[in-house]
């Protein structure tokens, strides 16, 4: 695939920049069965009937629209319930340049998956370093002081 910024995290998760259109019968091909997409709608490349394609291919669409100067943490849980949720699919996840992309999957790792932080900052570092941005500087510090609350037991 020639998706900007893309990124293949493990053998279940890819991660990318805004794919084109075509590009999604390529992810579907390589066996994903779910897209999460945290760009705007109004993110430069956009697609307006993304979600369409994505379904019209079989595959499951999921639209966290995530300002890029002001993510919030309450995006960042419910992008976490969902990766947990399909922790054993094959998912995509992209945004308009994987830099959104990039910092959920970099806390996911390491607010609750248990990787170890200089592992999960590398592969975040592969696309970009949020700590020149304030606002997303700001919004690593809420997510670590606002863990993910726990589901109920059942």
């Amino acid at each position: 695939m020639n998706i900007r910024n893309c990124l293949r995290i493990s053998e279940w998760l890819g991660t990318s920049g805004q794919p084109a259109a075509g590009d999604f019968a390529a992810i579907a091909g390589e066996g994903f069965d779910t897209v999460i997409n945290l760009a705007m709608p109004s993110s430069e490349g956009a697609i307006p009937d993304e979600g369409a394609i994505v379904a019209g291919l079989g595959m499951n669409y999921i639209h966290i629209p995530v300002p890029w100067e002001a993510p919030r943490v309450d995006q960042f849980h419910t992008f976490c319930r969902i990766m947990q949720y399909r922790r054993d699919a094959k998912t995509w996840v992209h945004c308009a340049l994987n830099m959104r992309v990039s910092c959920f999957v970099y806390l996911y790792h390491t607010e609750v998956a248990g990787v170890n932080e200089p592992e999960a900052r590398a592969l975040m570092q592969r696309i970009w370093d949020p700590d020149d941005f304030p606002a997303w500087k700001r919004f690593i510090r809420e997510v670590r002081s606002h863990p993910l609350p726990r589901a109920p037991e059942s």
